[in-house]
């Protein structure tokens, strides 16, 4: 099975989850989402994944730093501005098959392995 994580190497809880699972002896395809941000069309299909709505996966204080008021966004609005301020999008987001979990804590990985 294909995983995929989408990654920032800066922070602690995407690197201990890409150690997880590494350490089950699986190497992931790396997605650094701050240098290759996902399209608007790959953000729709990782939140279909998820299971959750465009605002659960939005780091609100980097949200307000950007200048965005994400309670007052539509969903497709937050999309567009997860497109366009990738540093907005909660991580890590690990991706096998058809579903998707977040990184947080490291051990939600575990389900999809």
């Amino acid at each position: 099975m294909a995983i995929t994580i989408y990654h920032n190497p800066r922070c602690s809880k995407s690197r201990q989850t890409l150690a997880l699972i590494e350490e089950k002896g699986i190497t992931p395809t790396i997605v650094e989402y701050l240098k290759d941000s996902p399209s608007q069309s790959a953000l729709k299909d990782i939140l279909s994944k998820l299971g959750v709505p465009p605002g659960d996966i939005v780091r609100k204080k980097e949200a307000k730093e950007a200048g965005l008021d994400i309670a007052s966004m539509t969903g497709t609005a937050i999309i567009k501005a997860m497109a366009e301020h990738p540093t907005i999008i909660e991580r890590p987001i690990v991706v096998a098959g058809n579903k998707a979990v977040m990184g947080r804590p490291p051990e939600n990985v575990l389900d999809l392995l």
